[in-house]
């Protein structure tokens, strides 16, 4: 057990120092990225008439969840593994050759993926808003 939890503290410690070390560019640039790629796909939603994203997740069946999540993962993938390049060299320089991929794996989910969960839905949802008023009134 003692050794689990030192592995905890040096996973969370060397995850604590990305955003001071070299590369800090990609803190900003990540999210960014699975920004714009929410935004292209809540404008989707939106027109298509989906339920949010993230409500779907939580509230469909497991299949039609897996194919969400699968549908999220595709949109956001090259981010995620253009992170998960960066911070293996990040890592190869600060940690003199030792790489660890869970990190970089840890560190790109939470940079390229979170942010497209968590923005996909309002998105959506502010795009229909829009959509709904430019729509003439039918008499």
């Amino acid at each position: 057990m003692d050794v689990f939890i030192e592995m905890l503290r040096t996973f969370t410690s060397e995850i604590a120092a990305r955003p001071e070390g070299p590369m800090a560019f990609r803190f900003i640039l990540q999210p960014l990225m699975s920004l714009l790629m929410a935004m292209r796909d809540g404008i989707k939603d939106a027109h298509s008439g989906k339920t949010p994203y993230l409500w779907h997740i939580a509230s469909a069946d497991s299949s039609s969840r897996k194919e969400a999540l699968y549908e999220g993962l595709r949109s956001t993938g090259r981010i995620m593994f253009i992170g998960i390049v960066i911070d293996a060299i990040y890592q190869y320089k600060v940690m003199e050759g030792l790489v660890r991929p869970l990190e970089a794996v840890t560190v790109a989910l939470v940079l390229g993926f979170v942010p497209y969960l968590l923005f996909r839905g309002p998105i959506a949802r502010f795009a229909r808003l829009i959509i709904r008023r430019r729509k003439p009134a039918s008499k």
